[in-house]
């Protein structure tokens, strides 16, 4: 399978998804927007399409990130989604992927940065994933937005502090508000980039200082997204070259 990968900053790492892909030796390539890198010009060359977060938002303009064009962006998260792609938003990535079905992020009502749980929805029962998944996990989290829904979009997973975190699509798209992919040298590279905002926020509730960010056990959490890559491979009866 071939998997590309958007990446809006450095610090903003595939991590655990890249270690999925290597340890299946599916061909990985990259756009690092942050490196000016082009983005692919169609979805041809692809099957699997995962768009990384970053602390842009969709509303952001080429003005405010010069490196950021999220109508390009949008544009080929379109594309993708028609062709049938596999794909896959992760924060940022998945605020996207709802603008380009037509659904405009939120802000949530509360800034998230941590690891807390999330608790499947009833609806979940019926996704072919989710449905095995435990009914409330740990995951990571670093947010203060949320992506939109569509009349076809189902939620399957919220928190105490943001209702929308896991939403599928269709049964090939599926956006996480959330982190799955955190691992410990990816929140330390959060840590050193983004650790102004455990400092702002260190008296509100959903924000974890960067102590307790550390001593989280990742290796956990990334389990389950290996399930649900594995699975989503699976159930799409993707077929490789």
């Amino acid at each position: 399978m071939k998997i590309h990968i958007i990446m809006h900053e450095s610090f903003e790492s595939p991590a655990a998804i890249e270690e999925w892909g290597c340890s299946k030796n599916h061909e990985i390539s990259y756009t690092r927007l942050y490196r000016g890198d082009a983005l692919p010009n169609d979805a041809k060359g692809f099957d699997f399409l995962v768009i990384m977060g970053g602390p842009q938002s969709p509303a952001t303009t080429i003005e405010e990130c010069s490196h950021f064009n999220a109508k390009a962006e949008i544009k080929l998260i379109a594309q993708a989604v028609k062709a049938e792609k596999l794909v896959l938003g992760v924060c940022l990535g998945a605020q996207l992927i709802g603008e380009a079905l037509g659904a405009k992020f939120d802000h949530s009502p509360h800034r998230e940065i941590g690891v807390f749980e999330v608790n499947l929805t009833p609806e979940a029962k019926d996704d072919p994933i989710f449905s095995k998944f435990p009914k409330s996990f740990l995951v990571g989290h670093w947010h203060g937005d949320m992506p939109g829904l569509t009349q076809e979009s189902t939620l399957l997973a919220y928190s105490q502090g943001c209702p929308r975190q896991i939403v599928r699509y269709t049964p090939k798209v599926y956006g996480f508000q959330c982190h799955f992919e955190f691992t410990k040298k990816a929140i330390e590279d959060m840590i050193q980039n983004c650790g102004h905002e455990l400092e702002a926020g260190k008296n509100a509730s959903y924000i974890q200082s960067a102590e307790v960010l550390r001593e989280q056990d990742y290796q956990g959490i990334n389990q389950l997204l290996y399930n649900f890559l594995n699975c989503l491979e699976e159930a799409c009866k993707i077929s490789y070259a």
